[in-house]
């Protein structure tokens, strides 16, 4: 089996597993899931939440080892650079530039299984400056 494929699977089938995981997460923790998948032509974000007012733009990685980095390494400054300009457009065609928002990452450890080991949540992983 390839790292990160499911068994029979993808990636791309770890990855909605691990989105799955994550957004039941969120909504037992109290997030509002207001979109998932969003996609413009330069990218995706995973999960658009919101919680208390804040809106919340969602990275999620689903591993079956942390051997090659955890999820937060994996969101380098290109992919926040990539997530900030989905952010941005998702802000202005709803009409809400003016909302607070913050990034999360949520990293999602399976097992050989493919059950989840441990769900990790790092609110505000990272800020970008202006």
């Amino acid at each position: 089996m390839l790292f990160g494929c499911r068994k029979g699977g993808s990636t791309g089938g770890t990855g909605r597993f691990g989105e799955g995981v994550a957004r039941r997460h969120l909504e037992e923790r109290g997030y509002e899931i207001l979109d998932t998948n969003y996609r413009k032509r330069f990218g995706e974000v995973d999960i658009v939440a919101r919680r208390s007012g804040t809106i919340v733009f969602v990275e999620v990685k689903t591993r079956h080892t942390s051997r090659f980095g955890t999820g937060l390494e994996a969101v380098d400054g290109r992919k926040q650079r990539q997530l900030a300009r989905i952010a941005q457009d998702y802000l202005a065609a709803r009409h809400l530039e003016s909302a607070a928002a913050r990034f999360d990452v949520v990293a999602v450890t399976l097992d050989h299984n493919d059950q989840p080991v441990t769900i990790d949540h790092i609110e505000n992983a990272f800020e970008l400056s202006e």
